[in-house]
């Protein structure tokens, strides 16, 4: 058995069992909101393993076909003409879908995905969306190196920059490294460009604070700010099999039921976020993307219901629940 990895010191960081205990804590959205609906789009379509890209295979993760042999150093077709149809045709139908709704969404871009078709992150722009980071590939960096992660977190928010005309206020890896949580503020911080949130971690329904170990020995410490994620109201459970969603009804009935139970706390004084996570070329297709759009339907008629950008959200829980010191929630 290998030994097991330990992270570096001065990048690790404790557990939070507790967070904001039995009393919870009331968010105060905008307008006495009910509900923080974040709506995010994953463009990962050319930022994910290729061997055109020097990685000595194809993409293995979230395609429709799991089966066929793995190939070293041989591309795979069917793989690659599944992540264009995201880029193709999945973005553009999810686009419309929003734009007619008036609901703003939040891009994790991958960034290297959007130098192969910027105009995703042009026309989202132009519409008012959010463009966050996803890295700047779609890839694991767990056995990166501090220096070379460090390099493509740089590498990342340059790009989008470059692309989108601002460095992206928020970032979610999705397979990040033991380090990651650390470095990327600390990157932030060394282009002198602003953080205002991260995304990897499913520990909540609100948005909660934690120290940053560079920040120790400094009086005036800014604090890390979490975004939870979703890892069940997400559309990538198409793909997993036998614990996934069989069908687009199943997808549809578990986000309902997610908003029903969120917008009902909400209702007793407890309001709470939730997050829809999608990608182009899984509810982008025509036989799922109907659940999305029923879904999206249904809330626009809700009362109180607040579809707002992860920055939107971060802005507002920041205004009223500023960083203090030790507050890991």
């Amino acid at each position: 058995m290998p030994p097991a990895f330990v992270a570096h010191p001065e990048y690790d960081y404790p557990r939070d069992f507790k967070g904001y205990g039995e009393q919870g804590i009331n968010p105060k959205w905008p307008n006495s909101a009910k509900i923080a609906v974040s709506f995010v789009i994953n463009y990962e379509e050319g930022g994910e393993r290729s061997v055109m890209h020097g990685d000595g295979q194809a993409e293995q993760n979230l395609r429709e076909n799991p089966f066929g042999a793995l190939r070293v150093n041989e591309r795979n077709v069917s793989v690659e003409s599944e992540y264009e149809y995201g880029s193709r045709a999945g973005f553009w139908r999810l686009f419309r879908l929003f734009n007619e709704h008036k609901m703003k969404y939040t891009m994790y871009a991958v960034a290297q995905a959007c130098e192969e078709n910027s105009d995703v992150v042009k026309r989202s722009v132009e519409e008012g969306h959010e463009i966050a980071s996803h890295a700047y590939r779609w890839v694991d960096y767990h056995d990166f190196s501090i220096e070379k992660e460090k390099d493509y977190i740089k590498k990342g928010i340059e790009s989008l920059k470059v692309l989108s005309g601002y460095a992206p206020k928020g970032w979610y890896y999705g397979r990040p490294s033991p380090h990651s949580r650390t470095l990327v503020p600390q990157v932030y911080e060394e282009l002198g460009e602003e953080l205002l949130w991260t995304s990897d971690t499913y520990a909540d329904d609100v948005p909660y604070w934690t120290d940053l170990n560079y920040e120790r020995d400094t009086s005036n410490p800014k604090g890390h700010l979490l975004l939870p994620y979703s890892y069940d109201c997400n559309d990538f459970k198409f793909h997993v099999v036998g614990s996934g969603f069989a069908d687009p009804d199943g997808f549809y009935g578990h986000i309902k039921n997610a908003f029903d139970v969120l917008y009902e706390e909400g209702e007793k004084g407890m309001p709470k976020m939730m997050t829809i996570g999608l990608h182009c070329r899984i509810i982008g297709r025509p036989g799922r993307f109907g659940a999305l759009k029923k879904f999206v339907e249904e809330i626009a008629q809700k009362e109180g219901v607040w579809v707002a950008t992860r920055t939107e959200i971060a802005e507002a829980f920041r205004k009223e629940y500023p960083y203090k010191r030790g507050q890991l929630a």
